[in-house]
């Protein structure tokens, strides 16, 4: 039987993925705390007070910002307290629900990768805004033989955390997930329904690990299979508590 392998939360858009033990799923909600804060690389027009979608681009992001990928962030939803080590020691610490803990979090990205900015960057959040690579509130799902069939075809390891997604599927045939679309699937307590593939983009190239741009991997996919996908999308009809180990069913 399918089931959950691993269950992810991204705290703030870009950077380091946080580990689950569980989550309450909403309906037409994310993941809880999912891509809750972003960087904004110079002004975006970015309104807390009606906060909309905004593409990736307006953001610090792993597709043009691979050096992300070496800082090692984490979150602490009790203190609202982000902390940002590099290279083994802490390089900035902020409460982010104050100004003084925002900027300190704002200068780490001045420092690190001022070639990169195209303007002062910002700490952003909005109550109820999810910094998602889509419009829609969604779950992102990556099957885990999909990325072993990725393995073979590439001749090399894939780390499945290049994907950034919330679940992680073991038990599903190799794009099996694809057959999915239109169609409703029950993880642990919660009701969900497959919306839409995950078309991939450069932010897969980047090692997690390391932040080296070392593979190809939607130019892999297009020649191999004639399309860039791998993943799927899912919205939250009916909430419920999901972990891993929880079955998945159609």
């Amino acid at each position: 039987m399918a089931h959950v392998d691993a269950l992810y939360r991204y705290p703030v858009k870009g950077l380091t993925p946080e580990k689950l033990s569980r989550a309450q799923l909403a309906p037409g909600q994310t993941v809880p705390g999912d891509r809750l804060y972003a960087i904004e690389n110079g002004p975006s027009g970015f309104d807390p007070a009606a906060p909309k979608y905004l593409p990736k681009t307006q953001f610090l992001m792993l597709m043009r910002n691979e050096r992300l990928a070496t800082l090692d962030a984490r979150y602490d939803d009790t203190t609202d307290t982000l902390t940002i080590r590099h290279e083994g020691r802490e390089a900035a610490r902020g409460d982010l629900s104050t100004k003084e803990g925002r900027l300190a979090i704002e200068a780490l990205f001045r420092r690190f990768m001022p070639a990169e900015l195209r303007g002062p960057p910002k700490v952003l959040r909005a109550a109820g805004h999810s910094f998602s690579d889509v419009a829609a509130k969604v779950v992102s799902i990556i099957n885990l033989a999909s990325v072993a069939a990725l393995e073979t075809v590439i001749g090399a390891p894939v780390h499945p955390l290049r994907f950034r997604a919330n679940v992680y599927v073991d038990g599903w045939p190799a794009w099996h997930e694809f057959s999915l679309l239109g169609q409703e699937i029950t993880i642990g307590q919660a009701r969900l329904k497959v919306v839409k593939r995950i078309v991939r983009c450069a932010a897969t190239n980047v090692d997690p690990e390391t932040g080296m741009r070392d593979l190809a991997i939607p130019t892999t996919l297009m020649q191999t299979f004639d399309h860039a996908d791998c993943g799927i999308y899912a919205q939250v009809i009916a909430g419920g508590e999901i972990a891993p180990g929880a079955a998945i069913t159609p």
